[in-house]
């Protein structure tokens, strides 16, 4: 039996279930789709009301095709699917696509009937795609497994591979690409993933060597581990995924017990996830296919350096602020250029970067051609961008420029063409020259270039990173809500700086705790009811004495009683004072898509309000801890500000990457860490503060503690 996702994408041999001679309907559209186009495999209608439909053989029933069957097309009502797909199952057909509606869409009868189908599928090898979905196109090989209007039009082949989770957007998205001359190798709608997942797709259509780049638009994940999978795959090929992912502000705070859960909603999840495979996300449906047109047409620039050359002052300098927001360089070109540039550029333009060679190219092209020449010869320019407006009278002319730029340079660049004439475009895009509609998209589309270049430099730097990555067996304490010192010990065993603890259940005791960890000593209350110590005024810093102690023992016992009447109370923790004036939090949360995710950034109170985190997937090598870090708005507060000196990076680094071994370790078992605050000085990190909670032994959350707000 063919291997079901290539019985998917590429089929010998189709049924269509449920086919109709009326070609206008849904269930006669994909017959004609593969008639008109030329599939070359076999195509076998299945409808017990006909013979035959035009010059086919239709059949009663699957079983009745005496040949093999590699790909089932269900067009049937949705009360017929299960039947149909226990048939495929019986036939050994090891893939369909369900076209009806009618299931998890409608509600809970239609999602019991959906699980049905599933698990008919699953007894007897068969996967889908759907249901609820237009089906796809494999333009390669004529595949029209659709009956989406896109395909009533051209459909030609070319190096995107396009997976969409909606059907009505994803055509349009696929219209959008046909216009601008970017050919979709497959367009795959994949509905409501009741079997096969957009990931799972994906995988498949970019190990097809024609397929160069994948492109997506997701409105949600179910399974994670399949992502980052896809993520690793594409990576590992040089081949970029460009995504559009919608739902940024839908899922909110999820555990108000930890403020790693509370920010730890879904899109800001996968946000991090994604940028640490390399995952390129745009914000539309436009920039999606901007980055993907500079993609298929440029090679990967060796840096962030961008040359622009424009007609007009106040387009460079609009692009020049773009391009420093998106963490791109904007560098002065060095004198030699300028110099080289000022013989061929008028007295009036400019040669600093950007370049400004006024309209005056229009009398001279080889004034373009030249200038274009020597800003990209320039060591600091890694990738130009090319901008003008109209230029109706002159399209032959430009296009021969540009053209002959292309082939003279070694360097990427983009022509941004403002008010251009589709003449202009068209001309451009078949000579393998991308073209933007604007500055900023212009811009944007460059940065996807440069970011996805420098994603692929560390991935493949960072290999033997990877693999050195080694995840400890862990003795995990039984209690859901983990003790101080038995959090303490875990922390030790993974090599987690924290500050020496021990636990008091009296004054006396506390004092003597103080003399052996050293003054001054911090009290905290141990509870597990009370897990905001800081809000039921359950800590006093800088003990200095016995005596002050004793009387900051009892005080936390009355605050916390009258915080609490009914807490349990297990005593008081005294913990040795810890260096360091910078605040840091680092924490972890298992997502119920990617599983354990581990959280960074500036802490303290204010973590929720300023909500400069970072998340990514664990375990984590160095140089993806040390990304987390430059994700940070705030990072310049750990380069030191004010006359401070740098904070210590290199101990975050390498704390961030012990506790995403210990995040790995507990795997289901973990709910919910969070280390905040850490303090940071000019040499080592430290953690002063640690909540740890467990699911049970199946990965579920039992305990609901008391103290869960704020």
């Amino acid at each position: 039996m063919t291997e079901p996702l290539h019985a998917l994408l590429a089929p010998r041999a189709i049924a269509i279930l449920g086919s109709s001679a009326d070609f206008r309907k849904v269930s006669g559209r994909p017959l004609k789709h593969l008639l008109d186009k030329g599939y070359a495999g076999r195509i076998y209608p299945v409808n017990p009301r006909y013979e035959t439909i035009g010059e086919l053989r239709c059949y009663p029933s699957v079983g009745a095709i005496e040949a093999e069957v590699d790909l089932a097309i269900i067009v049937l009502p949705a009360s017929e699917v299960l039947n149909a797909v226990r048939e495929l199952g019986a036939k050994r057909v090891p893939a369909a696509i369900i076209f009806s509606s009618g299931f998890s869409e409608m509600g809970e009868a239609g999602r019991q009937l959906e699980r049905e189908i599933v698990a008919a599928a699953r007894a007897s090898g068969v996967r889908l795609c759907g249901p609820n979905c237009l089906g796809l196109i494999n333009a390669f090989d004529n595949v029209l497994a659709t009956f989406s209007q896109y395909a009533d039009a051209d459909t030609p082949s070319g190096p995107v591979g396009f997976v969409t989770q909606s059907g009505a957007f994803g055509t349009a998205i696929a219209a959008l690409a046909r216009r601008r001359g970017l050919g979709l190798g497959y367009f795959v709608n994949t509905g409501n993933e009741a079997d096969l997942n957009f990931a799972e797709i994906m995988a498949e259509v970019i190990r097809d060597p024609r397929i160069k780049i994948g492109a997506g638009y997701i409105e949600g994940l179910k399974n994670g581990d399949d992502f980052v999978a896809l993520a690793e795959a594409a990576m590992e090929a040089g081949k970029p995924l460009v995504v559009t992912k919608v739902g940024r502000l839908g899922a909110g705070a999820r555990a108000a017990a930890s403020h790693t859960g509370s920010l730890a909603g879904d899109d800001v999840v996968f946000d991090g996830v994604a940028r640490q495979h390399g995952v390129i996300r745009a914000r539309n449906e436009e920039h999606m296919l901007d980055i993907v047109e500079v993609l298929a047409h440029c090679d990967l620039p060796q840096g962030a350096g961008v040359g622009l050359i424009t007609q007009s002052g106040g387009a460079g300098v609009l692009m020049a602020d773009r391009a420093q927001e998106l963490g791109l360089s904007v560098p002065v070109l060095q004198p030699e250029t300028q110099v080289a540039l000022q013989k061929v550029i008028p007295g009036f333009g400019a040669v600093g970067n950007p370049v400004d060679v006024t309209g005056q190219f229009v009398a001279d092209p080889n004034l373009l051609l030249e200038s274009v020449k020597l800003m990209l010869a320039d060591p600091h320019v890694d990738v130009g961008i090319v901008w003008f407006q109209l230029m109706e009278a002159h399209v032959e002319k430009l296009v021969k420029v540009l053209v002959e730029v292309r082939a003279q340079v070694s360097k990427p660049f983009v022509v941004c063409w403002v008010a251009a004439p589709e003449a202009g475009v068209k001309a451009l895009r078949d000579n393998g020259i991308a073209v933007l509609r604007g500055a900023e998209p212009a811009v944007d589309a460059v940065a996807g270039l440069v970011h996805y270049a420098e994603a692929r430099r560390k991935w493949l730097a960072r290999r033997e990173e990877r693999k050195a990555i080694r995840v400890p067996a862990i003795d995990v304490p039984r209690a859901q809500i983990v003790s101080t010192m038995d959090g303490s010990r875990l922390l030790t065993e993974l090599g987690v700086p924290h500050a020496r603890s021990l636990l008091a259940t009296s004054p006396d005791q506390a004092a003597q705790a103080a003399q052996t960890l050293g003054y001054p000593v911090v009290l905290k209350i141990e509870s597990p009811d009370i897990l905001h110590k800081t809000e039921a005024g359950g800590v006093i810093l800088k003990l200095a004495d016995d005596e002050a102690v004793k009387q900051a023992f009892v005080t936390i016992m009355e605050r916390a009683r009258h915080y609490d009447a009914n807490a349990r109370i297990e005593g008081v923790i005294v913990q040795a004072m810890a260096g360091g004036d910078t605040e840091f939090v680092i924490g972890l949360q298992n997502d119920p898509v990617f599983g354990v995710v581990l959280m960074a950034g500036l802490g303290g109170v204010l973590i929720e309000v300023l909500r400069d985190v970072a998340f990514r997937k664990v375990p984590l090598a160095p140089g993806e801890a040390e990304d987390m870090l430059e994700d940070l708005h705030g990072k310049a507060v750990l380069a030191g500000v004010r006359g401070q000196p740098p904070r210590d990076r290199a101990a975050l680094t390498q704390m961030i990457c012990a506790v995403s071994r210990l995040g790995a370790a507990l795997g289901p078992r973990l709910a919910t860490l969070d280390l905040n605050p850490i303090m940071v000085g000019e040499r080592g990190a430290t953690a002063v503060d640690w909540l740890l909670m467990l699911n049970d032994a199946d990965g579920i959350a039992q305990h609901q503690p008391k103290a869960a707000s704020g």
